[in-house]
This record gives structure tokens, sequence and C-alpha cells, in this order.
């Protein structure tokens, strides 16, 4: 009896040990701020020619293959995430996505809820008139309905000049750039106000329906917004594209889709 007890003994104070190994295992806490093993991007899926759909539906641009070619030095997995631009603070710190990347614009107002990487791109808002306006400067737009994307950069900049702002006879807001420049097209709006580096790509595939003014409402800078936790990430994310620059990867992409290097 005694030697059927010290077995069993034996055998459940086993168990313990495995179980306390196996748990220990499994249940071990990552270190805090770890990157991690993937990386989900989010972005306006309708931001040619940074991050946008091609005609098969297939999420193409400059950004995508910057961001891939990030990942793929990072040994990291990469997730393509369309979100709401308009919230793209709230889907970033709510975690549903872990970094913007898409012409996010660097303001001082962002910084104070998102961290950046150093500038990579640098940009300006421009106006778009047709070719037959009477817009020819800023202050031609006084009485006039002007179009904008909701939630983009181009709402802070004319906000900045508040006193060209208060002359429009309207602010019309649209979910992408893409919506405004047609309804330019169509006479729904007299101008639109845009990112250089989207609109330039968007007129130049339309060559002679669109007129670029020599005027603009200010430039920026492009970086990647992260959580401001995610100091690991950020490093890693900074040095790849550090690194990216260096080696030439970056303008080689920059050539792709601008045909020219135009990296920061």
């Amino acid at each position: 009896m005694k030697k059927i007890l010290a077995l069993a003994m034996t055998v459940v104070m086993s168990g313990l040990l495995l179980a306390g190994c196996g748990s220990a295992g499994s249940t071990a806490s990552a270190p805090a701020n770890t990157a991690p093993q993937k990386i989900v991007v989010g972005l306006d899926d309708n931001f040619p020619p940074m991050g946008f759909r091609d005609e098969k539906n297939n999420l193409v641009g400059f950004d995508i293959d910057l961001a891939t070619e990030a990942a793929k030095r990072l040994g990291m997995q990469v997730e393509f995430k369309p979100i709401d631009w308009n919230s793209k603070e709230v889907e970033l710190n709510s975690k549903k996505i872990d970094v913007l990347w898409n012409g996010l614009t660097i303001t001082e107002e962002r910084k104070k809820n998102i961290a950046f990487t150093k500038a990579y791109m640098e940009n300006r808002q421009i106006i778009v008139v047709l070719p037959n306006s009477d817009i020819k400067t800023k202050a031609n737009l006084a009485g006039k309905t002007v179009g904008v994307q909701d939630g983009s950069s181009s709402v802070d900049a004319l906000n900045n000049d508040a006193a060209t702002l208060k002359t429009f006879k309207e602010l019309k807001k649209y979910s992408d750039n893409v919506n405004a420049l047609l309804d330019l097209k169509a006479g729904r709006v007299d101008a639109v106000v845009v990112d250089e580096i989207v609109g330039r790509y968007y007129t130049n595939k339309k060559p002679g329906e669109y007129t670029i003014l020599s005027d603009n409402f200010g430039s920026e800078e492009y970086g990647v917004g992260l959580r401001k936790d995610d100091t690991q990430l950020l490093e890693k994310i900074q040095k790849a594209l550090d690194d990216m620059k260096k080696d030439g990867k970056a303008a080689e992409i920059s050539q792709k889709w601008f045909g020219e290097n135009i990296v920061k």
C-alpha cells in the first residue's frame, strides 16, 4: 500500500512539475514595449500614388512599397488595413492598427497624440483648377466653392490661413481627393486644395484637364505615425528607413512612382 501511495505521489508531483514548466512557457508575458512580429499599417486606400487600389483591386503605391521593404528588413509580416482616414488617430490609439503610413503629415497638433519617425518626404498644399478657370491666385478663391479631403492636412493648411478661408463661399469636404477632383471636373466645385504629390500624380494622368496654380497653402513633411509608447518599433522602423536611404532602395522606389528621387 505504501509503495502504491508513494508511486501515486511521484506521478502527481511529476505532473505538477510538468504543468508548472508548461505554464511558465505559455504565460510568460513579452517584455514591455517589444516590437511585434507583424505590423498592421493603417491607410487611406484611395490616396494615389502613396496607397491606392489598382485595376485588379490590389493595394499598391509608394508608401505600400516602402512599408513592405521596411517590414522585410525587420523580419516582420505586414498587413495593410484601409481605415477611415478622418478617424486615423482613434484607429491607432485603440490598437486596431500599429502604424499610420500613408502620406501622413507631421504637425504639432498630431504630435500631441502620436509619435513620428523623421520626415522622409516633403510636400506642399497646392490649388487645382480647370484650365479655363478665372482663379489665378489664392485671392481669387473669394466667393468660390473649394473642395478638400476631410481629415487631411489640406484642411489644417486652410485653417492656418483663416484670412483666405473665410472668403470662401463654401468649403466642401470629401471622403477622398479623387472624388474632389472629379467634382471639380464636373463643375460642382471651383477649386481643390490637395497634397502636391497626390495632385500632380492624378493630374499628370489626365493632361490638359486640370491646372495647378503657382500659389499654394504652404509646405509640410511626411512621416510614419505610431503610438507614443511604441518606442522600440519606432526605432526599428526609423533604422530601416535610414538604411534604405543609404543603400539606394528608397531612391529606387521613388523613381518607380515619381520618376525621380524625392525622398528626403
